[in-house]
C-alpha cells in the first residue's frame, strides 16, 4: 500500500511539472504563482568603471553593500552612447542589431543627422531587433522610457508605452530636474502601475568630454551622481517598493583622455586625398568609416594603413572579429580607429574634447559600471567582469518575459540571483535555459 501511494505521488509530481512547462512551453501565464517584481534600470552615460575609487561615493558603495557590484563591465564596440544602449535592449552585439553608429547616415547623399536627431529616425532604429520595451508589451508588461537611447523610435509599428525625449539644447547637469525624472518614475511605478522603466542621465559623459575623465569637474559630477543614486535609493524606500522593485545601475562605456601631440589628421596623409573618397564618417572620436569610389578602394587603403603609428585601417571584411562590428550592411568597405587616446580628424580640425571614448572595448578606460540591488539580487556580492550584451538576459528574467534571439546568456549574470525569480525560470538551471537565454544550438 505504501509503495502505491509512494508511486501515486510521485506520478501527480511528474503530471505537474509536464503541466507547468506546457504552460511555459505556449507563453500561458500561471499568475498564481508569479512573482514578478518591477524593475528599473538606470543609465549614467559614460561612468568609467573607477571613477569611485577616487571621490567619495557613499551611496554607491551602499547600494553595493545591500546588492551587487562588477568589478568592471565590458561594452560592445563601437564604444558610442546609442550602440552601446541598444545592445543593453537587445542583447545583440552592435553588428547584429544595426545601431552602429550615434550618428544615422546616407551613403548615397552624404547627409548625416547628429546624435539628437537620430533619435527621431525610427529606420535607424527598427532594423529587425526589438528593444526589451516591445518584448515585454507584447508579453502583457506596461513599460516607459525616459530620455533613454532608442525611446523615440517606433519598431514594428509599435512604441513603448509612456516615453519622455529630452528637448534639443537638453542640460544634462541639472540635478533638480534630475530628482524631478527621479519623482515621475516612481510615480509612474506607484500610479501607472508600470513594470519596467528605462531612465538614462547625460551625466558624467558631457563632463568628462569638456573637461576630461581625470579633472575636477569630472569628480564633482560624480559626487552629483552619487547624490542621485542616494535620492533615488531613499524615493524607493520611501514610497515603500523595496521588496518589490528591482534597481539596476549601469552605463555605455567609459572615458579617456584625449591626446593631444601627435594627432592622427587623414588630411595630408601622404597619398591620401578626400578626392578619393564618396562618403566619410570620422571627426567623432577615435572611429571612422569611409566608403571609396569607384575603383579607389585599394588605393585608399594603401595610402593609410600605416600612415599612422596608433591609427587602424581595416577593408570591412578583415575587421576583426572579436569587435563583432564590421558584418553589418551598413558598415563601409573600410574601418578605422584610433588606439586610446588618439582620435581621428578628416578635412578639417573640428573635435576639441579633452575626454573621448569609441576606442578598442578592451581597453581598461571604457569599461564601465553595474550594480544590482533588490529582492532577486543577492547581497554584498562583488563579481567578475562580464560583457554588457549580457545584461538584456537578466533583464527578461527579472521581468518574467521570454527574450527575443540574442547574443548573451543568463549564466554570466544567473550566481547574482537569490533564486529563480518565479515559475517560468523553475526548472531552469544556468545549463539547461537555451530558450530563455537564446543560446544557439
Amino acid at each position: 500500500m505504501e509503495l502505491r501511494w509512494q508511486r501515486a505521488l510521485e506520478m501527480f509530481a511528474f503530471l505537474g511539472l509536464m503541466v507547468s512547462l506546457l504552460a511555459l512551453g505556449t507563453g500561458a501565464p500561471i499568475q498564481e504563482t508569479s512573482t514578478r517584481k518591477k524593475l528599473l534600470l538606470v543609465s549614467f552615460d559614460g561612468f568609467r568603471w573607477n571613477y569611485d575609487q577616487d571621490v567619495d561615493t557613499p551611496n554607491l558603495d551602499a547600494m553595493a553593500r545591500a546588492g551587487v557590484k562588477a568589478r568592471y563591465m565590458t561594452p560592445p564596440f563601437v564604444t558610442q552612447t546609442s550602440p552601446c544602449h541598444f545592445s543593453l535592449l537587445t542583447g545583440k552585439y552592435i553588428e547584429n542589431h544595426g545601431v552602429i553608429h550615434n550618428m544615422w547616415f546616407n551613403t548615397s547623399t552624404g547627409q548625416k543627422l547628429p546624435y539628437y536627431n537620430t533619435q527621431g529616425v525610427s529606420s535607424w532604429w527598427d532594423n529587425g531587433s526589438l528593444p526589451i520595451w516591445i518584448t515585454a508589451q507584447r508579453q502583457g508588461l506596461k513599460t516607459a522610457s525616459l530620455f533613454f537611447p532608442g525611446g523615440n523610435a517606433t519598431y514594428q509599428g509599435e512604441q513603448v508605452n509612456i516615453k519622455r525625449v529630452e528637448g534639443l539644447f537638453h542640460k544634462y547637469n541639472n540635478e533638480t530636474e534630475w530628482r524631478q525624472n527621479i519623482d515621475l518614475v516612481m510615480k509612474w511605478f506607484t500610479k501607472e502601475n508600470l513594470d519596467f522603466v528605462a531612465l538614462y542621465f547625460g551625466e558624467p559623459d558631457s563632463t568628462g568630454h569638456k573637461y576630461g575623465p581625470e579633472s575636477e569637474q569630472r569628480k564633482e559630477m560624480v559626487i552629483q551622481v552619487d547624490r542621485t543614486v542616494g535620492y533615488l535609493r531613499q524615493s524607493i524606500g520611501e514610497h515603500g517598493m523595496d521588496s518589490t522593485l528591482n534597481l539596476i545601475i549601469t552605463s555605455d562605456h567609459g572615458m579617456e583622455t584625449v591626446i593631444k601631440q601627435d594627432e592622427i589628421q587623414l588630411r595630408g596623409m601622404a597619398n591620401f586625398s578626400f578626392q578619393d573618397i564618396q562618403f566619410e564618417l570620422v571627426d567623432y572620436g577615435p572611429q571612422g568609416l569611409l566608403l571609396p569610389k569607384p575603383g579607389k578602394l585599394e588605393k585608399v587603403y594603401e595610402a593609410l594603413k600605416d600612415a599612422h603609428p596608433k591609427l587602424h585601417v581595416y577593408k570591412k571584411e578583415e575587421f576583426p572579429e572579436r569587435f563583432h562590428y564590421a558584418n553589418n550592411t551598413r558598415i563601409t568597405p573600410l574601418v578605422l580607429y584610433g588606439d586610446p587616446g588618439y582620435v581621428i580628424h578628416g578635412r578639417i580640425k573640428v573635435q576639441f574634447n579633452k575626454g573621448e571614448h569609441g576606442f578598442d572595448n578592451e581597453a581598461m578606460n571604457m569599461k564601465t559600471i553595474f550594480r544590482a540591488e533588490g529582492p532577486a539580487f543577492k547581497r554584498d556580492l562583488q563579481v567578475e567582469p562580464f560583457d554588457s550584451v549580457n545584461v538584456y538576459a537578466l533583464l527578461c528574467e527579472l521581468l518574467e518575459i521570454t527574450p527575443e534571439p540574442h547574443d548573451g546568456s543568463l549564466n554570466a549574470t544567473w550566481h547574482m540571483l537569490r533564486k529563480s525569480t518565479g515559475l517560468v525560470s523553475l526548472f531552469n538551471t544556468p545549463s539547461q535555459c537555451f530558450k530563455r537565454t537564446g543560446r544557439a544550438a
